[in-house]
């Protein structure tokens, strides 16, 4: 499995939602944002993430999703479903 995205990655796929540039990304991550990047992320990493309540509350701002996908995407199997 690659590497999970890290800070960079993730303003990325941010920037790309609404078409500016990385540095433009506010810190703080709204809920459909939110719903776009997992999606972006589930289709990068050829992954489906299971996350639970907990770990969408840690994934309001940039630097929690990129805490939050660093432990999912490195752990095992619990967090992914088919």
């Amino acid at each position: 499995m690659s590497a999970p995205p890290d800070r960079e990655d993730i303003l990325a796929m941010l920037a790309s939602l609404h078409g500016r540039p990385a540095q433009d990304v506010p810190e703080l991550i709204e809920s459909m944002e939110l719903a776009w990047l997992v999606h972006q992320v589930e289709q990068r990493y050829g992954v489906r993430m299971e996350l639970d309540s907990g770990q969408y509350g840690r994934m309001t701002t940039v630097s929690g999703a990129a805490d939050v996908l660093r432990e999912v995407i490195g752990m095992p199997d619990e967090h992914f479903r088919d």
